[in-house]
């Protein structure tokens, strides 16, 4: 049976979806005014793995992940820049999509945008009023009043009379109470806006997760997923919203995965150690990355280090080493192989990707030693339902980001002349040429009269 650990509840629950065999699942997504950073990509490949595991169990996931395209931080970035809202958001719209690709990270089904859902903001915000859990001010402002929905603060697990106003929530002196958030904001001079009820403006961050929800997945939905730092105030709100609007359950379940810190700090631009996902492409290969994301379970912190990523491409290159030598004859992939058995598992235990990484060096090592090629389709199949191991073995054995097709060339011509050195017996040509290639942190393998090889770290 699988469980997953509810941080509504903060315990673990047996998974139940609402309907047989299905699932609806919501990730909140990017701000798009910038590149995504490596703490981004922590929560888009956490959520990514959680929606493959589930596939390969046979649901049917219906996967939604947002994208917030109006926001103060989108309108400043266009304006220092001096292009329009929808040339900046195009621009990392169309960034974000080829990190996730290069990422291995599957697309949404639905990929709603904040400003197609203008409509619905302002129909809920109006019901919200209607029902006297909103309010609006006179200069145009719409306001959420947080005390009186009786459950706020049950995720984040706060009492609303210890939440000290100023410390994590705005305090402006037309609320009625420094706890209220913002739902609809009154639009300043040459800002974006849209007509509404109450005046020309644009919504508040939180009414937006609300509605696209709503929208791609209805009223009450089974997974609602996203970044610890997104439970309070953001998916607090949601709730308020949500449930004070339709007067039932937002979601079944709540999941929250942990931060990146770099080399045991808080990522922060200020300590100069923010990295977004092009950065870090220039030094390791995608499928490092993910690896290194997925061999830490998705709640605890990931501490980033380059040290720990070189580590983790060692590790991959073991994996890809077992599957560069492929039986000639490949079986069906049988889900009662004890490594799947347990696969299955440790999975099904709040996705324990470590446990699981562990159970394909476990399945690389088998094949290593017996050559069963049952034990090479399960390494081959698992590592899928991760979105690891599906390259070519002996490219990415031979990859590198920082050395060109040249470089490749090079290393493929001193072979040559290593192979022609040994046909002559000159065995100290052979081994000048062999400490050559090692000191390029390249490998050779002599096999069967062929010569093969791989690169390494340090």
């Amino acid at each position: 049976m699988l469980t997953i650990f509810n941080s509504l509840t903060r315990k673990h629950e047996t998974f139940v979806p609402i309907e047989p065999n299905k699932i609806r699942m919501y990730v909140c997504g990017m701000t798009v005014y910038d590149y995504c950073h490596i703490g981004h990509a922590r929560s888009m490949l956490a959520f990514d793995m959680i929606r493959r595991y589930l596939m390969h169990k046979g649901f049917d996931v219906h996967f939604v992940r947002n994208i917030t395209d109006i926001d103060d931080k989108i309108i400043a970035r266009a304006n220092e820049r001096g292009i329009t809202i929808n040339e900046l958001t195009h621009e990392f719209i169309t960034a974000l999509h080829e990190d996730c690709e290069k990422l291995n990270i599957l697309s949404p089904d639905s990929e709603p945008r904040a400003t197609d859902a203008i409509a619905g903001m302002i129909e809920l915000i109006n019901g919200l009023i209607e029902k006297d859990l909103a309010y609006a001010v006179p200069d145009g402002d719409v306001y959420y009043r947080v005390r009186r929905f009786k459950d706020y603060g049950k995720l984040s697990n706060q009492n609303i009379d210890e939440l000290r106003s100023g410390e994590r929530v705005e305090v402006e002196s037309k609320k009625e109470d420094p706890l209220d958030f913002v739902l609809w904001k009154r639009a300043k001079p040459n800002e974006p806006f849209w007509e509404s009820p109450w005046g020309n403006g644009r919504p508040g961050w939180h009414i937006e997760c609300s509605v696209m929800s709503k929208e791609t997945l209805g009223n009450h939905f089974d997974i609602h997923g996203g970044g610890m730092d997104l439970k309070f105030p953001h998916h607090e709100c949601e709730i308020a919203q949500s449930e004070g609007y339709h007067d039932e359950p937002m979601a079944n379940y709540w999941m929250h995965n942990g931060f990146i810190n770099i080399n045991n700090e808080k990522m922060s631009k200020s300590l100069g150690n923010f990295f977004t996902i092009r950065d870090v492409l220039k030094h390791f290969p995608a499928e490092v990355i993910r690896f290194f994301m997925l061999n830490s379970h998705y709640r605890t912190h990931v501490n980033y280090t380059d040290e720990l990523l070189n580590q983790s491409w060692n590790g991959l290159r073991r994996l890809y080493t077992a599957l560069n030598d492929a039986p000639e004859a490949l079986p069906e992939f049988n889900p009662n192989h004890p490594i799947a058995l347990r696969f299955t598992e440790v999975m099904d235990d709040d996705f324990n990707t470590p446990m699981a990484i562990d159970l394909l060096f476990e399945a690389a090592n088998l094949y290593n030693k017996n050559h069963d090629p049952q034990d090479y389709v399960v390494l081959k199949t698992l590592g899928k339902v991760l979105g690891i191991l599906e390259a070519n073995p002996d490219q990415f054995l031979k990859s590198s980001p920082n050395q060109s097709d040249d470089d490749a060339d090079f290393i493929e011509a001193l072979i040559i002349q290593r192979n022609e050195a040994r046909a002559n017996k000159d065995w100290a040509e052979s081994d000048r040429i062999r400490d050559e290639l090692k000191a390029r942190n390249v490998v050779l393998e002599d096999k069967q009269g062929k010569t093969t090889w791989r690169r390494e770290t340090n």
